[in-house]
């Protein structure tokens, strides 16, 4: 598996370049995210510069990341067509950029966010929108030879993993991927306080479909009701040994991102991440050269 950062970057893909690329090579990273805010016909300059970026520091272009919103499961017509718009040129995108995936945010029903609750996220009427969705833009995907990256959450409408799980037997594309994101689905206590079992639920379930991983881990914010936040890999309640090892067996050559950190606590992230694989007996791969 090759060790690789959302982040450490200062904007978007079109302010990559050699300094950047060094640096997250530097900081021990052998892969990196790419922000898309504009995929519509890239400027073929700016992307011959990024590429050669990559190239000179050692670094494999994993995963692109567009910028449309929550859409893809709309009551509006018109949302959700240019929601599956928009992650076409995402795909088209990856390609001339030469990734292998690009994100696909399930969305959500709140007008706020594709990633805020709502509460006809669960639905099926939801549900069947997103099939719909994904459904095209996989055709899409595969037509420009590239992967989808789509993962579930608690609060979007791949709500567990046996929901996530219907959602690829229903789009049965072999251009959707699955993207492991664990702390996503940190719904109650019992899973707080057990994540192993959340863990195997997921690699269970999913395993055979995961091309890509984010990351991270949680906390418990005591207080008399439970409430969740993200933290420092290594500081928090996920099992990372648990994760990395199940991880290497579903997809051994996956790019595993560490991700939602300010650039600071990036390698105190990264520290803890590398403890784990260490206590995992997992060694992180160099890139093909």
């Amino acid at each position: 598996m090759l060790l690789g950062v959302a982040g450490l970057t200062p904007g978007d893909w079109t302010t990559v370049n050699e300094d950047v690329t060094r640096s997250v090579r530097e900081h021990g990273f052998r892969a990196l995210q790419l922000r898309v805010s504009d995929p519509l016909d890239p400027d073929p300059a700016i992307v011959s510069r990024v590429k050669d970026a990559f190239n000179s520091a050692g670094l494999v272009l994993g995963q692109t990341v567009g910028d449309y919103g929550g859409g893809l499961v709309s009551d509006d017509d018109g949302v959700r067509r240019d929601a599956v718009e928009a992650l076409k040129r995402m795909a088209a995108f990856t390609r001339i950029i030469g990734g292998s995936n690009t994100y696909l945010r399930p969305g959500s029903m709140n007008p706020g966010g594709g990633w805020l609750p709502h509460p006809e996220n669960r639905s099926d009427r939801v549900f069947d929108r997103l099939i719909q969705s994904a459904r095209e833009a996989a055709r899409a995907a595969a037509d420009e030879g590239v992967m989808l990256a789509v993962e579930g959450g608690v609060v979007c409408p791949l709500f567990s993993a046996a929901r996530t799980r219907e959602f690829f037997d229903a789009v049965d594309s072999p251009a959707m991927g699955y993207n492991m994101d664990p702390v996503n689905y940190i719904a109650n206590l019992e899973m707080a306080y057990d994540s192993i079992s959340l863990l195997n639920d997921l690699f269970d379930r999913l395993g055979h479909v995961t091309i890509a991983a984010h990351a991270k881990d949680f906390t418990l914010v005591e207080g008399l009701l439970p409430h969740f936040e993200e933290a420092i890999i290594g500081e928090g309640l996920l099992d990372q040994e648990t994760f990395l090892r199940r991880m290497h067996a579903a997809k051994p050559d996956a790019h595993v991102f560490i991700e939602h950190l300010p650039d600071e606590a990036v390698p105190a992230a990264r520290d803890g991440l590398n403890a784990a694989a260490a206590r995992a007996g997992i060694k992180w791969d160099e890139p093909p050269t």
